[in-house]
This record gives C-alpha cells, structure tokens and sequence, in this order.
C-alpha cells in the first residue's frame, strides 16, 4: 500500500497539475450513469507515469459553449463492468488548459489491474482505459515494457501498436507488458501540406493527415510547415490522438514518455531552432514553452510545471531573445532561455519491483551546441562525396579542449587542408548539461534493482564505417583511419559518454542497459566508450528500437541513391539479379566496406561475412536499417531479453485487428554479470528472417 498519507498526496498531486482520487476501503457499484460518448472525448483516455500505489490518468472533454470550465467525474474499479468501484473523484477541466484533465489516483495496491472512465455532469462518458500499477519495489516476478519511438502519423500508421495490443492480449498474464516506454517523437512538428510533395507522396507514402496549423510557419525554403503558437502544437496532439491504434494503445497501457526534438523543433537545442536554408539560430523561447505546455498537457507525466499549479501549465513569460552568451557547459544564460527550458522538468525516475531501475533523460532542453555545425569546419569538406566523419577529427571536435588531456592542436585537419582549431579553449560538449548530468549519475550510482535501464531518445552505439577499405575508384578517404556516418547522437559523444561509461565501471555497477530510439533503425550491442585500435571494455549493453512510422535510412537510399552515375550506391543498397531493393548499408555498418561490395555483386552472404572487417565493430550484434515496429525487454533476477518485433513498412493501415504480418521477431539474451566481467549478448531469430541485419 501506499507510503505517503493523503496530505502528501494531496500536495503531490498539485504539484504535478493533478487532481486527487484516493483509493477507499469499501467497494461499491458505479452510480455515475456513465453511457459511452467517444465524440466528445474524441483524444481518448490514457494514464502515465505508474509506482507502486499510484497513476496518472488522462482525458480530454472539449466545450464549445463559451464557458471556461467544467467537471467531471473519473471512475476507478477493479473491474471493466465497473461493479467494483475503488476510487473517485470530481476534476475540473478547463479551457486554459486546453479542456485536458490530469488526475491522480493514490492508495492503489501494488502490481494491480484497473479500469478507469471520465463522466462530464450530463453523464456522457469516456472511452473504458486500463492501467496499472507497479510492483512493490522489492516483487520479485518477472517484469517486462515495451519501448517505442518515432511515430510520423501524416506518412504512415499505427500497425505496431496494433500487433503489440494483439500479442498482448493473447498473452499469459505473467508475460503481459506493465507499460510503455515512449522515446520521443510522439508528434513530429514538420508537417508537409500534401502541396509541399510531389504528387503529395514521400518516397511511396500518401501524405493524407489532416493537420492544418492555425498560424504556422514555412521553413526550410517552403519545404515544411512548423507550428508558430501554443495552438498549433495542440493541434498537432489533437490530430495525432485521434489515430484509434494509438489510442487503443493509451487506453490499455500506462505509458512513460520523454520528449526528443520533434516534440520542439526539428533541429532545436536549449530553445534555439535551426532549420535547413535559414542562415542562424533563431530565437525561439515563446515556442519551447508553447511545445513544453502542449507536452505537458497531452501527456500523463510526472513532471513538474514551473509554479506547482493546480489544474493547468503556468506558462512563465518569455519574449524571444538572441542567446549569445554561454556558461561553460554550453549552457545559454540568457534569462529567457533559462527560463524558457527549464518550464518544464522532464528526467525522472521509475522503480517496477526489485528488477528495474529507469532513469530516463532528456537529451535536447540541456545540450551544448553541436561542435560540428560550424561554418568554420565547411573548407575541411569541399568536393567531399563520401559523407563521413573522421574519427580522429570529431574526436578533437567532441572534446574541445580537453582533448589529448588538455592539448587539443591548434588547427583541424582533413588531407592537405586545414582551418583553425575553434574548439581548443572550449569545453567538452554536453547532452545533458550539468545539473541533469549530476542527477543521472547520482541516481545511476544509488540504482539498486537488477537492471539499471536508461530510457535515452537518442541511439548510444557507434555508427563507424572503414572508408580506408574502400576501392580508389569509388572514391578517396582523407582520414587517417575509421569514420562516422553520423555525429549527432551518443554514438559520437565521445568525452561525456566516457564519463558515464567509467561511473558504470568504477562504481560495480552491473545489469547496465541502455534503450534508445530516434534512428529509424534497430541496433543491439555494447554499451562501451571506444572501439579498436583502442581498448574495447564493454559495461553494458545497448539496444535502439526501429521506428513506428517513420522512414528510415533504408527506404530513404531506394529514392535518393541515384542509379547511374554514383560509384558508392552499393554501399547502401544492392538490387541482386533485378530483385527488390536490400540494404547493404546493414553490411557496412556492421561488417565493413568490403562486405557491403560483395554482397551487392554477388548477393551471397556467406562470401559477405568471410571478408568481414572484425575491428570495425565489435559493439555490434544487429544493424537493421530499414527496420519498422517495437521492442519489449523482459527481465528477471538472471536475464534480460530484448525482442525487436519488426513489421512491414507501415504505409497502409492494417486491416485486420492483429497488426498484419511480421518481418521477423529477433531475441538478443544477455545474463547478468558480476563487477568487472564482460556482459554476453546471445541472439535469437525466433520468426521470419533478419536479412543483412546479422
């Protein structure tokens, strides 16, 4: 039973914008009346956030009438009949919060099963949800989530979450989810008007949703549109929880949810945009607390809005302003900007029983500038047609002057060209900033379930490539040995991921598992701070899921990877005997140069693997770039499985209740270890077949 007394809970749900339904001792039939009218609550139900003796829940019940506010009655049973009624409670909703409810329900028993359901006072009524509570903090049993990310709802649909609701419903019940992790990109903020895309489709999707943003604004030289006020980006919400397969999904399990970029601005940082054909930052403080709001507002979170404020966001006034002054982490000081991020707090922790420790981060409101969108840098890189990074340049870059132990060169070089070193006197960038940063590794250290999880929504592994393998007619490698096919993620956040890489090790730490998103891709592997020639010592593993919906590198190089003419294409795609396109980008991720070549001219993968490069990337055990669907991870005292459930590319909703077909459904097993050994991952293609992805 709960832990805190009703006064605490009380002031807890006020802090947290909530209203208060407590558990009661007796048990009784509903009296509410309650007749389903899901047109009026037309986002659906869903609850956030579980412990072990409370949960969030959620609706949205609009008025048009002119008035300001409302109340409504939510309705907690042990039963979907609602004959055993445990919990209510009247809750306002109000139009400055965008008619949204949040409430609170404590003195919950632990690990329990619960249907809940809003009534306005005619007696109209919400769709029925399910939630759950977590285990007490010392269960034992089993406990397993799933982790999702990425859903671009205007180019594709749901058939994740409806395979998901299906395999679960079938489920027994020990092997049931206890909730959903949700790694950002809930909404995407870039929306193109069907008038913005050839024949108004991307790639093969038909872009149909019908988002229209109030105000809006175009970017990138009118190839987008992105929200210009806190009503567009509740329109976005709007839009995005009429989908029935996501809604269905929020009405069965509790979900856990972290903003990426998408949520914000497409390349945004602090509460700075950036956008592609614009020259500069732009100023964007009025929209980081608009985005913050509606995220706020959409999602059953335990976080905290500035104030502590009962019923509703209380937004803090910013006015858009240059941030031109930073601290030495990268951190922007001007006041608005300050006050701009830090309107809504959302890092925070989640026990489920003795085996799960979440510690989930916010990785865009905190971060430094990326060390590589610099002007200076554009020389190094003129008539470059590979696309790839030096390792040994980014790492000067990463590092700034903390490189080589604090004697970074005075000049960034590439081949016979060189610029002035403007990293050398400028600290290590950051992710997570400094407060955040002390706070993960605090509650990293303090962790004491089995498996201490970080929910990170952006992916931790390295995306090393060996151009020094490549033949010279397709092209000339000017670095000195391996390169990185992208640089804005953990994977190259060389200095900061070292410093939690060596908290894991110098303090014991074991059952170390990082679960990521954003890449549009599935990845499994180590969770180690640097690859061969260097040391490789592994602490952990690591695992990114494929996204929801939205396209990834794979279907991206069947459109883009021009056929003729183009002496790397590949490296990344491969039609064998005129068949359909396969992506041997997979091969050189995971193998090399040489593998991704011969495979593509021969189509053999056994001849793919015996030419192998095996110091590329001993990180990896999977790569699967074009990969679409979700991951669960089930743990125990003795093992953690995490599943990728990949399904076809979703560009037509499935019209069957089970999703449609898989892919293929792969098992990476790996054991607990003891302080200082290395973590073993065992993989396991238990339906369909993996391709080039192993």
């Amino acid at each position: 039973m709960s832990t805190l007394n009703r006064r605490q809970f009380v002031k807890l749900a006020a802090a947290l914008g909530a209203s208060l339904a407590w558990g009661c001792a007796s048990v009784r039939p509903s009296a509410s009346g309650w007749r389903e009218r899901r047109d009026l609550f037309p986002q659906g139900v869903a609850s956030g956030d579980p412990d072990h003796h409370s949960v969030l829940l959620w609706t949205r019940r609009p008025y048009a009438d002119g008035r300001e506010r409302a109340t409504l009655l939510v309705e907690v049973a042990q039963d979907p009949a609602f004959t055993r009624v445990i919990a209510t409670a009247a809750a306002p909703v109000l139009a400055a919060a965008d008619w949204t409810c949040r409430v609170m329900v404590g003195d919950l028993p632990p690990a329990g099963e619960y249907w809940y359901r809003f009534v306005d006072e005619e007696g109209n009524g919400s769709r029925i949800g399910r939630t759950l509570t977590a285990p007490a903090p010392d269960d034992p049993r089993p406990a397993k989530f799933a982790f999702v990310s990425c859903q671009s709802m205007p180019e594709g649909y749901g058939n994740g979450y409806r395979k998901m609701i299906w395999e679960d419903e079938r489920a027994a019940r020990e092997e049931r989810l206890g909730f959903v992790l949700h790694l950002g990109d809930f909404v995407y903020e870039v929306v193109q008007y069907p008038d913005q895309v050839k024949n108004g489709h991307r790639y093969d999707r038909l872009i149909t949703f019908p988002i229209k943003f109030p105000k809006g604004k175009t970017v990138a030289k009118n190839r987008f549109w992105v929200p210009d006020s806190l009503e567009d980006y509740r329109v976005l919400y709007h839009a995005y929880l009429q989908d029935p397969d996501l809604q269905d999904a929020r009405a069965r399990w509790p979900f856990v949810a972290i903003w990426d970029n998408h949520e914000f601005s497409w390349n945004g940082w602090q509460s700075i945009q950036e956008f592609a054909g614009t020259d500069g930052w732009v100023p964007a403080q009025t929209l980081k607390v608009a985005a913050n709001q509606a995220w706020f507002e959409y999602q059953p979170a335990r976080v905290l809005p500035p104030g502590s404020k009962l019923d509703a966001f209380d937004a803090p006034h910013v006015v858009d302003t240059p941030v031109k002054e930073f601290d030495d982490a990268g951190l922007g000081t001007e006041p608005n900007n300050l006050a701009a991020i830090n309107s809504l707090i959302a890092y925070r922790a989640l026990r489920w029983g003795r085996h799960i420790d979440l510690i989930v981060t916010d990785n865009r409101s905190f971060r430094s500038r990326d060390p590589g969108n610099h002007d200076e840098i554009n020389p190094l890189f003129e008539g470059d047609t590979l696309g790839f990074v030096p390792e040994e340049l980014w790492a000067q870059l990463d590092a700034g002057r903390d490189y080589a132990d604090g004697h970074p060169p005075a000049r960034l070089s590439l081949g016979d060209k060189s610029v002035a070193n403007y990293r050398a006197g400028e600290a290590a960038q950051t992710m997570l900033g400094a407060k955040q940063k002390a706070w993960f590794l605090e509650r990293l250290r303090g962790a004491s379930a089995t498996w201490k999880i970080w929910g990170n929504s952006l992916g931790a592994l390295d995306t090393r490539v060996d151009p020094q393998n490549l033949p010279p007619e397709l092209g000339t490698w000017k670095g000195k040995g391996y390169g990185l096919m992208s640089t804005y993620d953990w994977g190259a956040m060389y200095h900061e991921r070292a410093e939690i890489f060596d908290t894991v090790r110098d303090a014991g730490i074991t059952g170390f598992a990082i679960v990521s998103g954003d890449r549009h891709s599935f990845w499994a592997g180590y969770a180690a701070k640097a690859l061969p020639p260097a040391a490789f010592e592994p602490v952990g593993v690591s695992f990114v899921g494929g996204s929801l919906i939205s396209p990834g590198m794979a279907e991206a190089n069947e459109h883009n990877q021009k056929k003729e003419n183009n002496p790397t294409r590949p490296l990344y795609i491969a039609e064998i005997g005129g068949g359909p396109p396969q992506p041997t980008v997979n091969l050189l991720l995971h193998h090399g140069v040489r593998s991704a070549l011969e495979f593509a001219r021969s189509g053999d993968l056994a001849k793919a693997h015996a030419v192998r490069n095996p110091d590329l990337a001993p990180h990896l055990s999977f790569v699967d770039m074009g990969g679409h669907g979700y991951a669960t991870v089930r743990v125990d005292a003795r093992t953690l499985q995490t599943d990728f459930v990949c399904i076809p590319r979703p560009i037509e909703r499935s019209p069957g209740v089970d999703g449609g077909p898989l892919r293929y459904r792969v098992r990476h097993e790996v054991p607990l270890w003891r302080a200082g050994e290395r973590p073993r991952l065992r993989q396991i293609i238990l339906e369909g077949d993996a391709g080039l992805a192993v």
